[in-house]
C-alpha cells in the first residue's frame, strides 16, 4: 500500500477521504490542509505527539467540529457538513478518550443509549403497541448480550449491573459495545487503553482485533500513545505533528523516520 494514498484501481477501496483539512481555533491552526485516507477493512494507527491534532481530526469527521476548508468524503459521499447524527446513521462510530459512560446506569442503557437513532420512542409505539415494545426490548437484550460476550462472557451476564460497578478494562469494553450496537463500517477509537495497566491494555487489544476478525467489513482508526500496541495491532500508521501529516506507511518505517523522531524526542 502506498504511503501516498489510494489511485486508480485503489479508489474504490477508499472508505474515508480527507482532503485539504483544516480545523482552526482562533489564531491556532489545529488541523492544517490534511490529506488522508482510509482503506476499507485496515485498521490505521493515528499517532503523534500530545496537541498534534488526533482528537482533533476525529471531532471533526464526526461533526463536532465544522471544518474551516476542506472536505470530507465517506463511501464517495460528501460528509463534510453534515451533523453528527447524520454522520452516525452514515456508518461512523467512535469512542472518547475520557468515559463517557453514565455510571449509575446498567451496563444494558449504556449500551443501547448508542442505538437511540433506531429504536422507536414515539408515544403511541411505548404506550399503546405494548406487544412491539417489549419485542424490540428483548431484541435489543440479545444485541446487547452478543456484544457484550464477545469481549467477555462475564460482562454479557451483568447487563443489568451499573456500569459503575465495572472496573476499568469494562468500562472500555462497554463503550466500544456502545459504538458498535449500530453496525458502523468505519469505527474511531480515541485512546482505549487510557487509564489501563500494561496487561489490560494487552487484553483489549485482543478484543479488538477479535472485533475486527468478525467482521470483514469493519475499519478501524485507533489514537494511541502506546506504540508497542500501534506496532502489534496496525496495519498503517499516520503520523501528525501540529495539524500536519509528516509520516505514513508502515509502523516500523515510521517509527525509522527523522521527521517523526524529532517530533516526539526534539532535534539533537
Amino acid at each position: 500500500m502506498s504511503a501516498a494514498g489510494p489511485s486508480g484501481d485503489h479508489a474504490s477501496a477508499v472508505l474515508l477521504a480527507c482532503r485539504g483539512l483544516t480545523m482552526t481555533f482562533g489564531g491556532l491552526t489545529a488541523l492544517d490542509a490534511l490529506a488522508l485516507s482510509v482503506m476499507r477493512g485496515e485498521i490505521l494507527g493515528l499517532i503523534g505527539p500530545n496537541g498534534s491534532g488526533k482528537t482533533t481530526f476525529f471531532n471533526v469527521v464526526t461533526g463536532l467540529y465544522k471544518a474551516a476548508a476542506g472536505s470530507i468524503e465517506f463511501e464517495a459521499r460528501d460528509i463534510t457538513r453534515l451533523p453528527p447524527q447524520a454522520i452516525c446513521r452514515a456508518g461512523i462510530a467512535r469512542t472518547f478518550q475520557r468515559s463517557r459512560l453514565c455510571l449509575p446506569l446498567t451496563v444494558f442503557d449504556n449500551i443501547m443509549i448508542g442505538n437511540h437513532l433506531r429504536l422507536q420512542h414515539g408515544v403511541w409505539f411505548n404506550v399503546i403497541r405494548r406487544r412491539a415494545l417489549r419485542r424490540q426490548f428483548e431484541q435489543c437484550v440479545e444485541q446487547a448480550r452478543a456484544l457484550a460476550t464477545t469481549f467477555s462472557r462475564r460482562l454479557g451476564e451483568r447487563l443489568f449491573e451499573a456500569a459503575g460497578a465495572l472496573n476499568m478494562i469494562d468500562r472500555r469494553r462497554v463503550e466500544i459495545c456502545r459504538a458498535l450496537v449500530n453496525g458502523p463500517r468505519l469505527l474511531l477509537l480515541d485512546e482505549p487503553s487510557a487509564g489501563m495497566t500494561h496487561g489490560e491494555t494487552r487484553e483489549l487489544m485482543d478484543d479488538i482485533l477479535q472485533v475486527r476478525g468478525r467482521s470483514a467489513e469493519l475499519t478501524i482508526v485507533i489514537i494511541e500513545h502506546e506504540m508497542n500496541v500501534i506496532e502489534r495491532i496496525t496495519e498503517r500508521c499516520v503520523v501528525l505533528n501540529y495539524g500536519e501529516k509528516i509520516a505514513e506507511g508502515a509502523f516500523r518505517a515510521v517509527a525509522a523516520d527523522v521527521r517523526v523522531q524529532e517530533a516526539y524526542l526534539g532535534q539533537a
